[in-house]
């Protein structure tokens, strides 16, 4: 069983904070995009050929691709791959790039999940982030969703903006919890080098959210979320029962997830691990399939220890956490033994409960600098 992602690497402009792989598409790039897709596809079905249980369109915005686009490529993979009838298929949206009519001709493509990029509920936060809808334009786009028949939607909301107070994301959760979505992706902003937000923080025109109102606001947002009966599953997302983003469980429990499209990573599984990416130079990509060549390049080939630290540390990403026995069944020790040091370090963190470690929602926080014990 396996993943597959597929990389959509076009926006009609830059938001002030992404540094994904995207840029405007030229002149017949977008028509051209499913066939190169498909050409890449076949390459990979000439190397492995597993079972697909969930198929990703991410990017960019893969909403700038037709109905029809999305039902070409879906029908590929189908004539490539065995895909598991009860497939999780999504397909991540602007709220600016969708209409009734796309929305249902994206579920009659065979998307039955779709992820909302909202990002936020207030005129100005959209406005500084550089996003190209509207607070009214996300809602109904939601709304337009639900009408058209989908019945698993996604919204991301962004927090710790700048100037943003507990007062605002109160009015910002209230907001979201009215939508009633399945899923919820939180993601605190963070200023990547190069992008606009960058300037703006380096120019003195924006102020970067302190470490300790950022911990403040993920806080809130988690104990209103659960509140609401949201599952916090992982780090950043929550879910309502039966309603965990099964795509991203692959990537956590380092199951094998194909990649498609300049910009694309991608995990194989087989012996230790291999992770993978194609280079984000769209010249390159289309030369390569022309040549019959694959695009990819491997970023990481691991070995024993290594793969039985990155099980770990992704494991404790997510509220099961790791399972001790069915990592003695894979790697023949268990993990406290396998790592002592790191495990009496964290003691104070880290829970033992049912023969599972985790984490709770405090040390979250922390997540990065505790891993770190592990690398």
């Amino acid at each position: 069983m396996a993943g597959l992602y597929l990389h959509v690497p076009f926006c009609p402009q830059k938001c002030h904070y992404c540094d994904f792989f995207s840029r405007p598409p030229a002149v017949d790039e977008l028509a051209e995009w499913p066939r190169l897709l498909q050409r890449n596809l076949q390459q990979i079905a000439q190397q492995q050929t597993p079972c697909l249980e969930t198929i990703f369109f991410g990017g960019g915005t893969p909403s700038l691709l037709t109905p029809a686009q999305i039902s070409e490529i879906l029908n590929c993979c189908r004539n490539l791959f065995p895909v598991s009838p009860e497939a999780e298929i999504s397909l991540e949206a602007n709220p600016g790039s969708l209409s009734g009519q796309t929305l249902g001709g994206y579920l009659d493509a065979g998307i039955n999940r779709l992820s909302l990029g909202i990002q936020s509920f207030d005129d100005d936060c959209l406005q500084l982030l550089g996003r190209r809808h509207n607070a009214t334009e996300a809602i109904q786009a939601f709304r337009a969703a639900r009408t058209a028949g989908f019945a698993n939607i996604s919204v991301d909301l962004i927090f710790a903006l700048p100037g943003q107070t507990a007062t605002d994301l109160e009015q910002e959760i209230g907001q979201l919890l009215d939508l009633a979505p399945d899923h919820v992706g939180i993601y605190g902003l963070s200023i990547e080098a190069g992008t606009p937000m960058e300037r703006l923080v380096v120019s003195g025109q924006v102020t970067e959210t302190p470490e300790e109102a950022y911990a403040e606001n993920y806080l809130l947002l988690a104990q209103r979320l659960e509140s609401a009966e949201f599952e916090h599953y992982e780090i950043s997302n929550f879910a309502r029962p039966g309603f965990r983003c099964s795509h991203n469980q692959a990537y956590w429990q380092r199951r094998t997830c194909l990649a498609a499209g300049a910009g694309a990573h991608g995990f194989d599984s087989r012996d230790s691990g291999r992770r993978y990416a194609i280079p984000q130079d769209l010249a390159h990509y289309s030369e390569s399939l022309a040549a019959n060549q694959d695009p990819a390049v491997c970023l990481e080939e691991f070995n024993r220890q290594q793969a039985m630290a990155e099980t770990i540390y992704l494991a404790l990403r997510t509220r099961d956490g790791l399972d001790s026995s069915a990592f003695e069944r894979q790697f023949g020790s268990l993990p406290e033994d396998a790592f002592p040091d790191a495990f009496r370090r964290l003691e104070p963190q880290l829970r033992h409960v049912k023969n599972r470690w985790f984490f709770d929602t405090d040390s979250w926080l922390l997540y990065d600098h505790l891993i770190s014990h592990f690398l």
